[in-house]
């Protein structure tokens, strides 16, 4: 019977987890943007880094939450999350031309849309290729999706599979940052939908 609520208990834990991945892929844009995520800033750059060298896109946008990492020797200081994202991308091979960082400091989800929205109007850009980790892809797609409503630029999403820096959908439990990421973004997205 222990063995049953276990399992149990794992399935509904794993459907949870599940059930927040969302992907809209487009198969070309205009740039792709990487979301600010400070716990997750290396697999969103990866990621976008991968999806550069696929040729999806010309440029790797990267907005900025004005968070900042622990210090680091070589830079002998605390640079910002966004400056880590873009020496990733530098390390994974994007030349520093192709990286681009949206001028406004955002706080949310919410404000990254606003911010992405008019920086994709400012530069003339018709469609957009979005990066962000698994369990932000729902509430950061439906977020995308309204904001850029009538805008005429595309929108498309692509999402970070769990594993490197998000606990994967069988284990996430086992983790701090596990529950920050599910449950937490199911009471974020539930305050969106009432909010916005």
């Amino acid at each position: 019977m222990a063995a049953l609520a276990l399992g149990a208990c794992w399935l509904v834990a794993w459907v949870a987890a599940r059930a927040l991945v969302v992907d809209a892929p487009i198969p070309r844009a205009d740039a792709i943007v990487v979301l600010a995520g400070s716990s997750t800033y290396v697999e969103r750059a990866r990621r976008a880094a991968h999806l550069f060298h696929e040729g999806r896109a010309p440029r790797v946008v990267l907005t900025n939450d004005g968070g900042r990492g622990g210090y680091v020797l070589e830079l002998d200081g605390n640079p910002l999350f966004v400056e880590r994202a873009a020496r990733e991308l530098r390390s994974a091979g994007v030349a520093p031309e192709s990286i681009e960082v949206v001028e406004r400091t955002v706080g949310s989800t919410h404000e990254e849309a606003l911010a992405l929205r008019e920086h994709a109007r400012s530069r003339g850009r018709r469609s957009v290729l979005v990066v962000t980790s698994a369990y932000h892809s729902r509430r950061a797609l439906w977020t995308l999706r309204r904001v850029f409503e009538g805008s005429g630029v595309e929108v498309g999403l692509v999402v970070v599979e769990p594993g490197e820096q998000s606990p994967r959908p069988a284990v996430w439990w086992l983790y701090p940052l596990g529950w920050k990421m599910v449950p937490g973004e199911y009471l974020k997205f539930l305050y969106y939908v009432l909010h916005y």
